[in-house]
């Protein structure tokens, strides 16, 4: 009975068979969407506005690039129409959803049946992402370009026909993934290093030639954004001005500040701050550090970030260590946070972050074994969040951080277990 149940779902297109869920994404954002908007999200709205009108971000001294042009490009036809922001919202339930089908085509590739639509499920059941679907933030989307990467750089790596064709496309969902979070443009730059230095070692390796030719694309998706903020700073490579304020954060050195990024109340409609409180503690550990900073606009800010933020490090390099061990706890815990009171929703990110971190650690022994036999695009991948996170690890991380390549965990826990794994519900006979 179970056999024909599941040779039955088996059968069922992957759109179908995951379609309650994209009607659950649905329910839970009309029940617990809240009409107030975030300061994120107008942020997005603005640029996507500015591209409507042929430009991403103000011209000099005012040149403040927060975020890259990935999710405003999205957003472009809902804000040209005007739509309310609840249609917005509403396209997070598509982009998730979607991410769960193109995570089970992939897992089927690599995985039994079985193993597919349990690690599918799992994807589907995470939670962890349901808060940032509540929001035009870019989790959901980034979500969807991540599952489609994992699809197309699996097929990329398969001998067929279709090869070249999956090749473009997943330079193209890389090269879009660093558009919609910059952070990536640093790892897809490393990563091209690290992959021409073994191509040199190895000349002979087709996986090495195909995986620089995916690289190349996604440098070519990068390019017309890097030549408008070459254009619009002088600088070259240059992704925004987000960073150095999230590595100030994390370089902090006053006791009972663990390095996660703190909001400080603005002047409306003005580039400042307020910090001027001497009896609030984050306003008396900050405010000379912020005076010197707000004297700059656009990348000089940004480069005065830097200045103290490494000038920090170099001189309390013991704290900063501490601050990216608590930056992994916010990643995958959330916890912990400065100026923050404990509550029950950390217990929340333990379990199905806890799953993955656990069955990852088993998964180490026989990859590091195996290394020849793992499928090359789950080496490219495992190189390519490693150098993620570390980079993450060293500005103020939050737990969406995490949650954006849990597929990639998922998609390597899948093959390790399939090759590996033997579960016996029953007893065995003595």
């Amino acid at each position: 009975m179970k056999l024909t149940f599941l040779t039955k779902i088996k059968t069922v297109s992957p759109f179908l068979l995951f379609f309650p869920f994209l009607l659950l994404y649905i329910v839970i954002i009309l029940i617990f969407r809240d009409s107030a908007l975030s300061d994120d999200e107008i942020r997005y709205q603005i640029y996507a506005k500015n591209l409507t009108h042929g430009y991403y971000a103000p011209p000099p001294p005012n040149d403040v690039i927060i975020n890259g042009p990935g999710y405003p490009i999205i957003l472009m036809p809902f804000v040209a129409l005007n739509a309310p922001v609840m249609l917005v919202v509403l396209a997070n339930a598509l982009f998730y959803y979607l991410s769960v089908v193109f995570l089970y085509q992939t897992l089927l590739r690599i995985s039994s049946f079985k193993v597919a639509l349990f690690i599918s499920l799992f994807w589907a059941c995470y939670y962890n992402s349901y808060q940032d679907m509540l929001f035009a933030f870019t989790e959901s989307f980034t979500c969807l370009v991540v599952s489609l990467l994992l699809y197309f750089l699996t097929r990329a790596f398969e001998n067929s026909d279709q090869r070249k064709k999956y090749m473009i496309l997943a330079g193209i969902a890389m090269g879009y993934l660093a558009l919609t979070k910059v952070v990536f443009c640093y790892v897809i730059l490393f990563i091209f290093i690290g992959s021409s230095l073994a191509w040199l070692l190895n000349r002979k390796s087709i996986n090495h030639k195909r995986n620089l030719a995916i690289l190349l694309v996604a440098f070519a998706t990068m390019l017309p954004y890097f030549i408008y903020t070459y254009n619009l700073t002088g600088r070259i490579y240059y992704v925004g001005n987000p960073g150095a304020d999230a590595l100030y954060w994390m370089s902090n050195p006053n006791k009972g500040e663990y390095g996660d990024w703190q909001s400080y109340p603005r002047v409306p409609g003005q580039d400042t701050y307020r910090l001027h409180s001497s009896e609030d503690s984050l306003a008396a550990n900050h405010k000379k550090d912020f005076d010197s900073v707000y004297q700059f606009n656009g990348a000089k800010r940004d480069d005065a970030f830097k200045s103290i933020a490494i000038r920090n490090i170099k001189t309390h390099p013991v704290k900063f260590i501490k601050n990216c061990i608590s930056n992994i706890g916010r990643m995958l815990f959330s916890f912990p946070n400065s100026y923050t009171l404990q509550n029950n929703k950390t217990l929340l990110r333990l379990p199905l972050n806890g799953l993955i971190v656990i069955f990852s650690i088993f998964c180490l022994v026989p990859t590091i074994l195996n290394w020849r036999k793992v499928f090359f695009p789950i080496q490219f991948l495992l190189f390519f969040v490693l150098i993620y996170l570390g980079l993450s690890t060293l500005v103020s991380g939050l737990t969406r951080m995490f949650t954006i390549v849990a597929p990639v965990f998922l998609i390597w826990i899948a093959f390790i277990i399939q090759r590996t794994l033997t579960v016996h519900v029953k007893f065995r006979k003595e």
